[in-house]
């Protein structure tokens, strides 16, 4: 019996709000704007009560519609419970060993960024003890096309959405650095497909440098990013790539405890 049937294992009618449960959770799992009619051949649910529930989730801020009218993705108040879920105390206790561990390491200020729908927004900092140092404190919202962690997510995004992306999104300028030709960020952001990173070259903020690497979920999804950023008097581009393999175990580190 599928889980969103309309009839339990008693033959009992399943709730309403266990199923905007299991419908939610079927929208996060895709990671992706979704229509009603994505979900009713696996769900077993009929489109229109696919529909009616969206529509509820919608009202409350659980989903948001999209702007093509017809497909939804996560709602601010989701994206809110999933902060509040990564930063519960026993889960945030054991992250920021990792991060302090990293930041030892390093010696330079370690960040846990995630995705929100129109930045990445920092969720964590473990500080630097130098007393030269660039703050960005927590709850920072960074853009997606100038900033290392929001390079990373960008190059997660199937490419219709990427090119949308590119296509309508201001590529404003922070620096001198900043890549704001939309060609020229196409490319940047497949490399960093490729090695599985990304950095910050000046890019957001002029004398600073970052490098972030992607927290896995059991799903292959990146539900979060760990970077590190250093002032370029005290660390160059090539030598912060030498703490790539570093900050690669943390990342592995991180995504165990997801």
């Amino acid at each position: 019996m599928d889980p969103l049937g309309e009839q339990g294992q008693s033959g009992d009618r399943i709730p309403t709000t266990l199923r905007l449960l299991a419908l939610l959770e079927a929208v996060v799992h895709r990671g992706a704007p979704v229509t009603p009619a994505d979900l009713a051949e696996s769900t077993g649910l009929p489109k229109a009560t696919i529909h009616r529930l969206f529509q509820t989730m919608e009202t409350e801020g659980y989903l948001q519609r999209e702007p093509d009218g017809r497909s939804y993705s996560v709602g601010l108040r989701t994206r809110q419970l999933a902060a509040g879920t990564l930063s519960t105390m026993r889960v945030r206790t054991s992250r920021l060993a990792v991060m302090r561990a990293l930041a030892k390491d390093i010696g330079e200020t370690c960040n846990l960024v995630i995705p929100d729908r129109e930045a990445m927004v920092y969720l964590d900092r473990v500080e630097t003890d130098w007393p030269l140092r660039v703050q960005l404190p927590v709850g920072t919202r960074v853009p997606f096309h100038c900033t290392a962690s929001g390079k990373l997510y960008l190059s997660t995004l199937p490419d219709t959405h990427l090119e949308r992306f590119l296509s309508s999104h201001p590529l404003d300028r922070s620096t001198p650095n900043t890549i704001t030709d939309p060609a020229a960020l196409h490319e940047a952001i497949m490399h960093t497909r490729e090695t599985g990173h990304a950095q910050d070259n000046e890019e957001f903020i002029e004398g600073m440098i970052a490098f972030a690497m992607p927290l896995r979920d059991r799903w292959g999804r990146i539900p979060a990013v760990i970077t590190f950023h250093a002032p370029t008097q005290r660390m160059t581009l090539e030598a912060g790539r030498r703490h790539l393999p570093r900050l690669k175990r943390s990342a592995e580190e991180l995504s165990a405890l997801l």
